[in-house]
């Protein structure tokens, strides 16, 4: 056998080209001096039936880590994807998404590419995710990456990592702050708003909402003339649920978020926010 250094991302590229195990994958370029056409003869000549790619699979369970820096002026989210609950469930699988986590709070890093390109100890963190792969025999991969920065910005997870909120504020972060934005943030796990207000709704959301209503009222025997200006008025309805600021707050239903923003503090508001949630 040869004693060629092989490499995670060369045993990882073997795999997309065969669709064999991680294990065979390796074993099959030790064998082979590293070459990848002879590996590739190795795995056919062995006549195995290789395993069924696991890039093709789906990778619905996982956790979901927030973090934010020591001054609470920038944050991260990371998902990290597995095939099963009981590989999410694990204490190594989730110290691993922390460290991932951590890495990219640190590193400030932008997309998921420069986030498995960033060190990880000896390694990267790319080269990490294989030798877990490897190691689980699950597909596992960085499924979605969001950073968020402001003048506060807190983070928060909910339902045992199944969900991440970041929220960035316009107050420098301070306990009682912290505390509001948790509130605020614990608001976006639960009720999902689109965006902070009416204003950062995207455009094709509320035109398609305004079409829908235009044609229910229509169809209801209304004028066409009417309709529009019925229209605005189930608009305004739907901003009032499904925006942050506007929403009635969970936790006092007699105020709304923004309600509870200022009576936190004068002025205090949301500037963003990102949401992330395991499967979705």
């Amino acid at each position: 056998m040869s004693t060629v250094t092989i490499s995670a991302a060369d045993v990882n590229t073997l795999r997309q080209q065969t669709g064999a195990g991680m294990m065979d994958c390796r074993k099959a370029l030790m064998e082979s001096n590293g070459d990848f056409e002879a590996a590739i003869d190795y795995l056919r000549k062995k006549g195995q039936k290789v395993a069924a790619n696991r890039s093709d699979r789906e990778a619905k369970e996982g956790v979901v880590i927030a973090k934010a820096n020591a001054d609470n002026t920038y944050g991260v989210i990371v998902t990290l994807s597995s095939e099963t609950d009981f590989v999410a469930k694990n204490g190594e699988f989730i110290e691993f998404a922390q460290k991932v986590a951590d890495i990219a709070l640190e590193s400030k890093t932008t997309t998921v590419d420069d986030l498995k390109a960033a060190k990880f100890d000896s390694a990267t963190v790319g080269e990490r995710l294989l030798e877990m792969v490897a190691k689980i025999g699950e597909k596992i991969e960085i499924s979605r990456f969001e950073q968020v920065s402001g003048t506060s910005v807190v983070p928060y997870i909910h339902s045992g990592y199944r969900i991440g909120v970041l929220v960035a504020m316009n107050q420098t972060a301070s306990e009682g702050i912290i505390t509001a934005g948790k509130d605020v943030a614990m608001q976006i796990a639960a009720m999902k708003p689109l965006g902070v207000d009416a204003d950062s709704v995207p455009e094709e959301t509320v035109a398609r909402e305004k079409a829908i209503a235009i044609e229910q009222i229509v169809a209801e025997g209304k004028a066409p003339d009417m309709a529009e200006k019925i229209a605005a008025g189930k608009l305004n309805k739907f901003f009032k649920e499904n925006t942050l600021l506007p929403q009635a707050f969970v936790k006092d239903n007699s105020k709304t978020v923004a309600d509870y923003l200022t009576s936190v503090s004068k002025g205090l508001t949301v500037v963003s926010f990102k949401r992330a949630a395991v499967g979705a």
